[in-house]
Order: structure tokens, then C-alpha cells, then sequence
């Protein structure tokens, strides 16, 4: 697959992301609770939800912000009555304070649809750290996966 625009490559990077609050054991076991919770909220369609799981100073492929972030995640939400959100096992490396989530992903809207038009399988790898004692993303990049 070839890149073909900032929006598509944001609406992308916010559903694959989606992951929210943290509980649990261990620190790979709250890692995964986060990321489990943000990827229910962009299914049920709340946005907010999905973006407190984000760090303020987040950066993206192509330069996206956490606001950018959030304005996609939303405008897909509007857009599409449901996202579904296909991910395969996740390779989880904690290091500390700081961890390593990567996966592949894909999306669907409610009509059965690939969101967006470009859809298929992408691996991400996002980049985490504690924050107030809570695991938020900092950075992710993607690429079409085999």
C-alpha cells in the first residue's frame, strides 16, 4: 500500500491505538487493561474516552498531535455508526517506567467497510510511559503490514 494523505494516516493511528485506564498486577498487565479500555472506547464511539489514554506531548507519523488525534478519532465516530477494530496478538515489552506496544490491525466501519478507503492490514508500534500512574502512548508509527 502506498501513503496517500495526513487523514487517512491519522484515522488509522487513532483506532489502532485505542486503549484506556489502568488496574491490574503487573506493569504489562495494566499496560494491556489500557490499551483493551481505549480500544473499546473508539468502538462504542466515545472519543474522549479513547483520548485520556493519550499523552499531551503525543507525536504521530507525518508530524499528528494529540489534538489532530482526537479531531480524527471523532470525525470518524461521526462518520460511522460503529469502528470495529481487528488486532492480533500484542508483543508487549515493558521496560520500567517506560514500554513498547506493538500489533497488527484492521479496521471496519458498521457498513462492513475498511476505514478508510486504503484500509488493510498495518503493524504499529507505539511508544508508552507512566504518567501520574497511569499508562498513556507518546508516539506511534505505522506501516502496511505483510
Amino acid at each position: 500500500m502506498r501513503k496517500t494523505g495526513f487523514s487517512a494516516h491519522a484515522c488509522w493511528l487513532a483506532v489502532a491505538m485505542m486503549l484506556a485506564s489502568c488496574s491490574g498486577d503487573t506493569p504489562e498487565a495494566q499496560l494491556r487493561q489500557q490499551f483493551d479500555a481505549m480500544q473499546a472506547a473508539v468502538e462504542a464511539g466515545k472519543p474522549g474516552d479513547f483520548i485520556e489514554g493519550v499523552s499531551a506531548d503525543f507525536t504521530g507519523e507525518e508530524g499528528i498531535d494529540r489534538a489532530a488525534l482526537h479531531n480524527m478519532v471523532r470525525a470518524q465516530t461521526l462518520m460511522n455508526a460503529r469502528i470495529g477494530a481487528t488486532t492480533g496478538p500484542l508483543d508487549v515489552k515493558v521496560d520500567g517506567e517506560n514500554a513498547e506496544v506493538a500489533f497488527n490491525i484492521l479496521l471496519t466501519s458498521s457498513s462492513g467497510r475498511f476505514l478508510p478507503s486504503q484500509a488493510g492490514t498495518y503493524r504499529v508500534t507505539t511508544a508508552w510511559r507512566r504518567e501520574d500512574g497511569d499508562w498513556r502512548v507518546y508516539h506511534a508509527r505505522w506501516e502496511p503490514g505483510q
